[in-house]
């Protein structure tokens, strides 16, 4: 299916802005671009993404794997939003783009004036992401959500491992991928879904939801029996 014919891509002449950081967003913001929208990616003044220096490996001019794995295809600029000069700046992008992606800490985006209500307001076409630990509403709205944490209490890590060990986390850091495939999922869907209503779109994305939604079978087994699984170690059931 890749790569497109630039004027043939799915997603030619959509413009997204990639205001992520880390893993689950920029994956998704990947994933845009892979399916040929124009994906821009906003990086902090100085430093860039944190992946930049996560390493090794780093190929020979210095970038690391991990910031290559979930950043191709995309352009990049540094601004400081928190600066009058770089929130009207990143307002000025905001008006030509069709998708935002953003995981913003909420007192951060509420002090900014960046929550999805006020972006909409402001941008009534936009569809806004919002990626984040546990979402944005709820007692742990404000906790981070690393990848290791969100496979424990998501209770991946209880089925994962040798039967008689002890739990294990996953070899990547699958809830972030998983989220990123969500968010993309999500954004296709109100890209359709606004040809029709002609408005914007806010997405809440949790990490710890999507970690829930991906054991399938084994969440449902819970939910049908109310026996908490075990590990199943490389067998198959």
């Amino acid at each position: 299916m890749f790569p497109f014919p630039p004027d043939a891509a799915p997603l030619s002449g959509v413009r997204v802005l990639d205001a992520a950081r880390v893993l689950a967003g920029p994956f998704c913001g990947q994933l845009l671009a892979d399916l040929g929208g124009d994906v821009v990616k906003l990086e902090r003044p100085g430093t860039g993404d944190d992946t930049r220096d996560w390493g090794p490996p780093f190929t020979p001019d210095g970038l690391s794997a991990y910031f290559l794995s979930c950043n191709r295809s995309k352009r990049s600029l540094t601004l400081d939003i928190a600066s009058p000069e770089g929130n009207d700046i990143f307002h000025r992008l905001l008006a030509k783009s069709d998708v935002l992606i953003e995981n913003f800490r909420t007192d951060s985006a509420e002090k900014l004036g960046l929550t999805p209500e006020k972006l909409l307001a402001r941008h009534p076409r936009l569809i806004v992401c919002s990626i984040s630990g546990f979402g944005r509403t709820g007692p742990l709205r404000d906790a981070p959500g690393y990848d290791f944490a969100i496979q424990a209490m998501s209770g991946l890590m209880s089925i994962t491992g040798p039967t008689e060990g002890p739990p294990c986390k996953v070899g990547v850091a699958v809830a972030d991928v998983l989220t990123g495939l969500y968010a993309a999922t999500a954004i296709l869907a109100c890209l359709h879904a606004r040809q029709r209503s002609g408005h914007g779109y806010a997405i809440d994305l949790a990490l710890l939801d999507c970690a829930l939604a991906s054991q399938v079978n084994v969440a449902q087994a819970y939910l049908t029996s109310g026996r908490v699984p075990e590990r199943q170690g490389n067998s198959h059931l």
